[in-house]
């Protein structure tokens, strides 16, 4: 290549670069398309969930007071010791476990029995619109929160998933004895009743 020629390309390199370092910039810089995408609209699923509202009141059990996750039914955010007031049969589960998609549903109907301890279910390590959507094919109609980033999981120390608790006056037992519930006689017998 002849020197004139390289001489040319060369300026011509320069004159865009410096085009390139004098041009106007935006004063902000745009987020990653990640952080700019906002929260799905859930309300079609919550509809079709048809969930009902988490309890809210009470004490609850001391180790779970200030863990907040969020009420399935309407979204909303839920101090889980609240929802965990009195004697209530809580069961943790998982969109991925599959020993869970088969106990929702026994759940379910054991806590439709007159008598029942109260059921409530808390999801853990599951998007609300994946836990919703289970839900809705399960037909569970339970109070249900949602802990995605699994700190009452980690209060708790569960064995596996699932893994279910009796509270009662305030103390969290886990029920080891079916540590997976096929039947309602078996609900009925773990809850004394």
């Amino acid at each position: 290549m002849r020197h004139g020629v390289r001489w040319a390309i060369a300026a011509v390199i320069l004159m865009i670069a410096g085009v390139v370092a004098i041009w106007p910039r935006s004063a902000t810089v745009p987020a990653p398309a990640e952080a700019t995408q906002s929260a799905p609209d859930l309300t079609r699923a919550r509809a079709e969930a048809d969930l009902p509202a988490c309890p809210t009141s009470g004490q609850g059990p001391e180790d779970l007071r200030g863990i907040t996750a969020q009420c399935l039914g309407d979204g909303s955010p839920v101090d889980v010791a609240k929802a965990l007031e009195g004697t209530v049969l809580v069961n943790m589960w998982a969109t991925w476990c599959e020993p869970c998609k088969t106990e929702l549903p026994v759940l379910d109907q054991y806590a439709r029995e007159p008598g029942a301890v109260r059921v409530v279910t808390l999801g853990v390590e599951s998007r609300p619109a994946d836990a919703l959507e289970l839900l809705t094919a399960l037909e569970v109609r339970l109070p249900a929160l949602l802990d995605e980033g699994g700190t009452a999981m980690k209060k708790l120390h569960p064995v596996g998933l699932p893994a279910s608790y009796l509270v009662r006056d305030g103390k969290v037992t886990l029920i080891e004895n079916p540590r997976v519930f096929e039947s309602v006689d078996e609900v009925r017998q773990a809850v004394g009743g």
